[in-house]
């Protein structure tokens, strides 16, 4: 399968958006239209714009099958440490167990690589039972409880 990875352009972004949507929770929270809300394009370009940020896509005979979001952050801890956040990953649903996931995954640290991160962190939400286990055979070990406040 000749599954490319890449940066992500303004015209994927409604394919971005139906892969958000393309689950038991991205389906009751994202805004599909028509038309399109203006915060997903909005978005898009700030992420772009962004020289610490990535908005990667999967794609495979022009269609876009998969999407992640990277954040490179400077911490102060350990002596000023780079660390990649990973968020938003998403396999379109009938492509998944193909090893599509792996791949962007791969490009993810790949690209946290090359801006000289020493740690790559992610969270997925407790009720995605099948994600945890593709993480864990990346080798990512849980260890840290993630919070959350609503503003």
């Amino acid at each position: 399968m000749n599954v490319s990875v890449r940066r992500a352009r303004e015209a994927d972004v409604p394919a971005i958006v139906r892969l958000l949507a393309d689950d038991f929770l991205g389906a009751a929270r994202e805004a599909l239209g028509p038309p399109l809300p203006a915060g997903y394009l909005e978005a898009f370009r700030e992420i772009d714009a962004d020289p610490h940020a990535r908005l990667l896509v999967a794609e495979l005979d022009g269609e876009v099958i998969g999407t992640a979001q990277l954040s490179f952050m400077r911490r102060m801890s350990r002596a000023g440490h780079r660390v990649c956040e990973v968020e938003s990953v998403h396999v379109a649903s009938s492509r998944r167990r193909q090893k599509i996931g792996a791949q962007l995954m791969a490009k993810a640290l790949a690209e946290a690589r090359a801006a000289g991160c020493s740690r790559v962190q992610l969270t997925s939400d407790q009720r995605r039972l099948d994600a945890h286990r593709f993480y864990e055979r990346l080798g990512f070990a849980k260890s840290h409880f993630g919070f959350k406040l609503g503003l």
